[in-house]
């Protein structure tokens, strides 16, 4: 039985400081549910798509594919991005930050919309702030979906949880 591409992909062990935070070793520090977080941003505009979570197995593959994969903390599955939608996130860039406990994909989409909603971005919704009543809406900040999410996925569950 042959072994997954990713299985050949080493994470260093955490030796020192001056390793993960100076060195050129790769040795992500996992929360205690096994994950690391992983901000993923349009690499033609720079805008933030989404939010998303790893675990050792998603990071090995997405470094192996160059194809973005995630922990799905919802579903409790491994998720390769764009396998249902055809929204295949193609990695261009894999930063690690400085105590390699976070993970920033740049990434190139077709139609460059990544949210499962329809919209480009996750991130389609501010949130008011300053003084003032906090009982404030919601304020759209993209106005019309990139795409529609029932000819994309169909009859395939939806991900959000309540």
């Amino acid at each position: 039985m042959s072994q997954p591409a990713d299985a050949n992909i080493p994470f260093s062990a955490r030796v020192s400081i001056e390793q993960v935070e100076e060195g050129t070793e790769l040795a992500p520090k996992f929360d205690e549910h096994g994950l690391i977080a992983c901000v993923t941003t349009s690499a033609s505009s720079g805008e933030v798509l989404m939010l998303g979570y790893m675990n050792q197995e998603a990071l090995r593959r997405t470094i192996a594919t160059g194809e973005a994969h995630y922990w799905s903390r919802s579903r409790q599955v491994l998720w390769h991005k764009g396998a249902t939608s055809g929204l295949v996130q193609k990695v261009v860039e894999l930063r690690i930050d400085d105590d390699q406990d976070a993970v920033w994909l740049r990434v190139q989409i077709p139609g460059d919309a990544s949210c499962h909603v329809g919209y480009r971005s996750c991130f389609y919704r501010s949130v008011p702030v300053g003084p003032g009543d906090f009982q404030r809406a919601l304020k759209f900040e993209e106005s019309e979906k990139t795409f529609d999410p029932k000819k994309v996925y169909g009859d395939a569950p939806n991900p959000t949880q309540l």
